[in-house]
């Protein structure tokens, strides 16, 4: 562990395809070469476990959002970084969980729909399209940017090495990294 070492969840929010993961494993590797302690909690991940079972409804991505929340929670008061990647649509749950947490650094992930369509590697906003996937963020749900997030990086205007500085400067900004 990184000498006084300060415990914060840094969550990624934005649509599907619009850079969160492929962020975050760069900032984790960033990360676990100056040995910080750090834990990843990946919504892809999470689903098959932590809430297999929670469906899409309004009512099952809050839950979702809350469990997620609730370990971060346990992490970060113990002194470790924990990087989140999740869609989280609804600014009030993520508010709620910011609140909860207390040191919470929101990135919003940021990329128009159109440029997230174009990089769809699943499929699945064709599906969506095409009435495959119901309750789909950005095509039949709504996605609630935040309004006032920690960091922005706008993956269509920026490369990845640009939006992964962009976050590790924020963090040390915050007093999260050492110098």
């Amino acid at each position: 562990m990184a000498a006084n070492q300060r415990g914060v969840t840094v969550w990624f929010t934005g649509l599907s395809g619009a850079g969160k993961t492929t962020i975050r494993m760069a900032v984790e590797e960033k990360l676990r070469a100056q040995n910080y302690a750090l834990e990843v909690l990946d919504g892809d991940i999470v689903r098959e476990n932590l809430t297999k079972g929670l469906g899409f409804s309004k009512e099952d991505r809050d839950e979702n959002i809350r469990r997620i929340g609730f370990v971060s929670h346990l992490l970060t008061r113990n002194g470790v970084i924990v990087l989140v990647s999740a869609i989280s649509p609804y600014r009030n749950i993520r508010d709620e969980v910011r609140q909860k947490i207390g040191d919470f650094v929101e990135i919003f992930v940021n990329a128009p729909l159109a440029v997230c369509e174009d990089r769809d590697v699943k499929g699945l906003y064709k599906r969506a399209r095409a009435g495959e996937i119901k309750q789909f963020t950005g095509i039949d749900d709504p996605y609630e940017a935040p309004l006032n997030p920690d960091i922005e990086c706008r993956t269509d205007l920026e490369t990845l090495e640009e939006s992964t500085e962009k976050v590790l400067a924020g963090l040390k900004s915050l007093g999260y990294l050492n110098e």
